[in-house]
């Protein structure tokens, strides 16, 4: 899961990106509203975690902008601003929730999970499956029968990103702004690694799922009978 988390306070940024990381979710993080537009209109994130009051252009007008671009992105409000009034403006606005400063970490995580479980992208257990294939979410574990590998973090996202995703051809450029992030260095080649890394260990645990290409477009994954 990738969280974009938009506050200009970077004492509070870098602590908030500590906590989540420690959860397992990937967490790009900038400083100004003008910056957070432009991330959140990539529209690669899973979640977005938004300050009111920002430098350049503050969080609703953000959130106005998003939502007038048809991205249903879950927005969590996160702010110092907290009448009621406040509140009510943020939710008209399009936040699908509102929290307050100073706030419990535990209240935070409760709230993206329950943002991520409305959003349908919770996952129930410790394991996602496709075919004979089982990834754990909390060790970066594949299983296939008897046999498992442990999968660095890159390769963990990539997979999880395509058992998520089973019926889908995964374009590069989604893979490179999901998984290295949206203002990455990285090139396409970078991608092509690390699938090849992946298509070695599907086979390596004996597993029948193949991770095809679609030429010119992206990858997909397929079970062979």
């Amino acid at each position: 899961m990738r969280i974009l988390l938009v506050e200009d306070e970077k004492n509070l940024s870098n602590a908030i990106e500590f906590i989540l990381k420690k959860n397992k979710y990937i967490v790009d993080c900038v400083y100004d509203g003008e910056n957070g537009l432009d991330y959140a209109l990539s529209n690669i994130y899973d979640l977005i975690i938004l300050d009111i009051m920002l430098p350049k252009l503050d969080g609703v007008e953000i959130l106005k902008n998003i939502r007038k671009e048809k991205i249903s992105t879950p927005v969590l409000f996160l702010t110092a601003k907290s009448t009621l009034e406040d509140k009510v403006v943020g939710l008209d606005a399009g936040a699908d929730d509102y929290l307050s400063k100073p706030f419990e970490i535990e209240e935070l995580l409760a709230r993206i999970r329950a943002m991520l479980r409305r959003k349908g992208d919770i996952i129930k257990d410790d394991t996602i499956t496709f075919k004979d294939i089982k990834l754990n979410i909390n060790n970066y574990t594949l299983y296939c029968n008897d046999k498992s590998i442990q999968l660095p973090l890159k390769e963990f996202n990539i997979m999880q990103i395509f058992i998520n995703n089973p019926n889908n051809i995964i374009t590069k450029e989604f893979l490179l702004e999901k998984v290295w992030g949206y203002d990455t260095e990285a090139e396409y080649n970078n991608v092509e690694v690390y699938i090849s890394f992946l298509r070695k260990k599907l086979a390596r645990i004996g597993s029948k799922v193949e991770i095809k290409t679609s030429r010119g477009i992206g990858y997909y994954m397929e079970y062979k009978v």
